[in-house]
């Protein structure tokens, strides 16, 4: 297993794994993936095996220190110097899921947020997955304003 920061010829793969992972309504696009690796291909970070990606993390950078709805949609809002790395999505295909990729990523991620003094990260999940995000420092913020897809989210934050 390698984790490396994304190309666009990554686009179809994550796509693919997006799908996987979310519900429609809460997926990412092909588009919105192709706008993000426009503007921020090293705010994805891969995990790949025997050529494979298995797993990825990705999301803007923001002085904001909430994770707004706007934020997933629209790449421009990204400011390399900002603050917060925003979360927006954890992704791992099924057949590789509990084997610590995630936590893997997200740990690989927030080293790169404090390499280059960021305040922390961010992100938002449903109720069954803040016991695992609490496992790995975040802090439970309580309900998020974000209404995504039409779910209920939590916001939490890994602060440095």
């Amino acid at each position: 297993m390698r984790i490396r920061t994304a190309a666009l010829t990554d686009l179809a793969a994550l796509t693919a794994i997006e799908r996987a992972c979310f519900p429609p309504a809460e997926a990412a696009t092909e588009a919105e993936f192709a706008a993000r690796l426009s503007v921020y291909p090293n705010h994805f970070w891969l995990m790949e095996e025997d050529g494979t990606v298995t797993s990825f993390v990705n999301g803007l950078v923001s002085d904001e220190p909430i994770l707004r709805d706007a934020m997933y949609a629209n790449a421009s809002l990204h400011r390399e110097d900002g603050s917060w790395q925003m979360i927006f999505g954890v992704n791992t295909l099924p057949q590789y899921r509990r084997q610590g990729r995630a936590a893997k990523l997200l740990q690989h991620a927030a080293g790169d947020a404090r390499k280059h003094g960021r305040k922390g990260c961010v992100l938002t999940c449903k109720a069954p997955l803040v016991h695992f995000y609490e496992s790995l420092g975040y802090q439970n913020e309580g309900v998020s304003a974000s209404t995504h897809g039409g779910a209920v989210w939590y916001h939490m934050r890994l602060a440095f």
